[in-house]
């Protein structure tokens, strides 16, 4: 193992295994994915119980989602084509919509996050995300969903797999209470206005940054939604609010302890004009997106939806230090593993 870091980020890495048996034999990595396997299979039984269809994802594809703060996609020669390792499976969620009105991915993803990100312990250079898309859907709906949907997988955790979240030290009570009120709601706005209040230098034009988001979630008891981010600090597929221009109608939901964000989310643009005009707008090259935009020119759904990141939703469930340590093979940035 090669570790390309500078000292303070070997520092925070002290933990990381030496070997791949050296993690797969520990008895807390043994038992967070159990609690992880059970965290899917109620995931897929919530979901499928209220009419979602799963899909499996592409793995690479000519284009993929742009909106991955910083970090870098990774380029495959496909029969002499450049395409896409998926960093977000957004743009096919999207197409996926023609073939069915509610449709979920467990999504691999691929991006080579910038170094310094190693000791946030949220971010894996490979991680899944359970990815949710709905036929018109509004924000409100993808909110409400995101939030049932973890009330659900939570509960079953605590109640299936007790003998594992106590080995694991998870306290269950705290757990519990977090996901027996409805999450609070705070704009971006007031997010940011409280951060730079407490001295935190967050820019109000931008998405809050990961040190903000752990201080923000750090002083929550239970999960909450940031909505209404900035047009300029998402993607190009985040619709634009009509009633509020330069407003974004979309979501983080941020899970309290200081474990930071669980999910993102939005409200779709559809609209193949507004689409290249965003495109442009955000740097994009829409020349890039051609099978995309010729979907959006024939037309394409109306849509909301969201991807909540497997490996923290399990770091948040059972309580671990890292997100790393809820993968059987972890890929931290800037280590180079099995």
């Amino acid at each position: 193992m090669t570790v390309t870091t500078t000292e303070a980020v070997d520092e925070a890495l002290t933990p990381f295994p030496s070997s791949p048996d050296a993690h797969l034999t520990d008895p807390r990595t043994r038992a967070t994915l159990r609690v992880q396997s059970r965290m899917l299979t109620a995931t897929r039984a919530f979901l499928t119980a209220r009419g979602f269809q799963e899909l499996l994802p592409p793995l690479i594809g000519p284009v993929t989602d742009p909106g991955i703060r910083g970090s870098k996609q990774v380029d495959v020669d496909f029969y002499g084509h450049k395409y896409k390792l998926m960093t977000s499976a957004i743009l096919y969620k999207q197409a996926s919509l023609l073939a069915f009105d509610k449709i979920f991915y467990i999504a691999p993803n691929v991006r080579l996050e910038p170094v310094e990100t190693a000791v946030t312990h949220r971010h894996l250079a490979e991680f899944h995300q359970i990815d949710v898309e709905i036929r018109d859907a509004r924000r409100e709906d993808a909110m409400e969903l995101a939030e049932r949907l973890v009330y659900h997988v939570v509960a079953d955790a605590v109640e299936a797999a007790p003998t594992e979240l106590e080995l694991l030290g998870r306290d269950t009570d705290t757990l519990r209470k977090a996901v027996t009120e409805a999450f609070g709601r705070v704009g971006h706005g007031q997010a940011t206005a409280g951060l730079i209040a407490a001295g935190h230098p967050q820019d109000p034009a931008a998405e809050i940054d990961w040190q903000g988001e752990e201080i923000v979630s750090a002083g929550a008891q239970r999960p909450f939604f940031i909505t209404d981010y900035p047009k300029g600090s998402r993607g190009f597929y985040d619709k634009e609010n009509a009633e509020q221009p330069g407003v974004l109608r979309n979501f983080d939901l941020i899970a309290p302890e200081g474990y930071g964000e669980l999910a993102s989310g939005s409200e779709r643009e559809h609209d193949y004009a507004t689409l290249v005009t965003r495109m442009r707008e955000t740097g994009e090259n829409p020349a890039k997106y051609g099978w995309y935009l010729d979907l959006a020119r024939r037309g394409i759904p109306a849509s909301s939806g969201f991807g909540i990141g497997l490996e923290r939703f399990t770091r948040y469930v059972t309580g671990r230090q890292a997100a790393w340590q809820t993968s059987a093979y972890p890929k931290l940035p800037g280590v180079v593993s099995a």
